[in-house]
């Protein structure tokens, strides 16, 4: 599946080792109120998945995982910290947990359980390796063009699988050539086809916007844009001064039901890649994204650049680092390297960008 950006160039060639020193994701959540019926907890954990994390909290405390309320998933192969709730009345045994991997940072209260809403974005730290002093000033002109311009909001490699195979799988069972009897699975592979085909009517648009449009994102007649509050809606003409304002965005089709459909130009592309039949509830998501707070140093002993930035809930900073080498990426192969201590090895992702 081809995931394609605004501008044509060369692609720029740079290594980058997926660890837990090297690649570093900061939880961004709305402000807690400090007090109130639930325990927000501040997570720092390494080497470890979202799941297994809150799975260690559920084991510990002898609960449901369900009662474990989170904002996003996080990487496994990284240094990642996120927020959790639970009921204040396990605060008392909260305080006695210790985990290898997790650590506790900070604690507060609140009045609800976190949820997926709360997430308002996430900020990377990451290092880019082999880079030379002519290649880290072309990384940065393009990075900080795409803050001002924005990026494609594909969804990045990890949604589908190393191999992509959970693609043809949730193909065939969308055709009614596979059954799938865990509600999990299933659920999981309707996103997968509604990523695929997003990812597909972004490509086009693309294509459209380098074609017609000199690289620059081109607005149709019948885009339904999204303002800062989340709110949809369709005007009469292209919103073109509030898009390059960053007010608003153009969005594109999660298929399914009771969802909002583009109109017109937009409709006629939109409606290539739409599936009116799929019995899971449809969204719209962001066609692009405009990174903020962009941050780079360069070393030139180790021809190392360390860049961070944030980005909105959902998005992938594998896709920020696509648009500014113009290659697509693929998973690698999990690589093991000793660890510092005497704990069992952990799987270490190494990926050559």
């Amino acid at each position: 599946m081809e995931r394609i950006y605004l501008e044509d160039k060369e692609p720029i060639h740079f290594k980058f080792e997926q660890n837990q020193d090297d690649f570093i994701v900061d939880e961004i959540v709305k402000e807690f109120k400090g007090s109130g019926n639930f325990t927000i907890l501040h997570i720092k954990k390494v080497e470890i998945t979202t799941w297994d994390m809150i799975a260690a909290f559920a084991d510990f405390l002898n609960i449901n995982a369900e009662k474990v309320g989170y904002g996003g998933l996080k990487d496994k192969h990284a240094t990642t910290t996120q927020y959790i709730s639970i009921e204040s009345r396990y605060e008392k045994e909260l305080k006695k947990f210790k985990h290898p991997q997790i650590k506790i940072i900070r604690w507060t209260r609140d009045s609800h359980s976190i949820r997926m809403g709360d997430l308002v974005g996430n900020r990377f730290s990451i290092n880019l390796f082999e880079i030379d002093q002519i290649q880290a000033g072309q990384i940065e002109k393009l990075a900080r063009k795409s803050e001002k311009l924005g990026l494609p909001n594909y969804f990045g490699y990890q949604r589908f699988g190393r191999d992509e195979d959970s693609v043809e799988q949730a193909k065939k069972m969308i055709a009614g050539d596979i059954h799938i009897e865990d509600s999990k699975i299933k659920k999981f592979l309707i996103s997968i086809y509604q990523s695929d085909r997003f990812n597909q009517w972004l490509c086009e648009r693309v294509m459209m916007s380098r074609e017609k449009n000199n690289g620059k994102f081109l607005l149709l007649d019948g885009d339904l844009y999204q303002d800062k509050d989340g709110k949809l809606f369709t005007p009469k003409t292209p919103q073109l001064r509030d898009f390059e304002a960053k007010k608003v965005v153009p969005t594109g089709l999660l298929c399914g039901r009771g969802v909002y459909r583009a109109r017109d130009e937009a409709g006629e592309i939109e409606s290539k890649y739409d599936d009116g039949f799929l019995y899971e509830k449809g969204l719209r998501r962001a066609a692009i994204i405009f990174p903020k707070d962009i941050e780079m140093k360069y070393d030139n002993k180790f021809d190392k650049m360390s860049i961070a930035f944030t980005l909105p809930k959902g998005s992938y900073a594998t896709v920020f680092l696509e648009n500014i080498a113009s290659k697509m990426f693929k998973a690698k192969k999990i690589k093991k390297k000793p660890q510092k201590d005497n704990r069992p090895q952990k799987a270490l992702g190494k990926s050559a960008f």
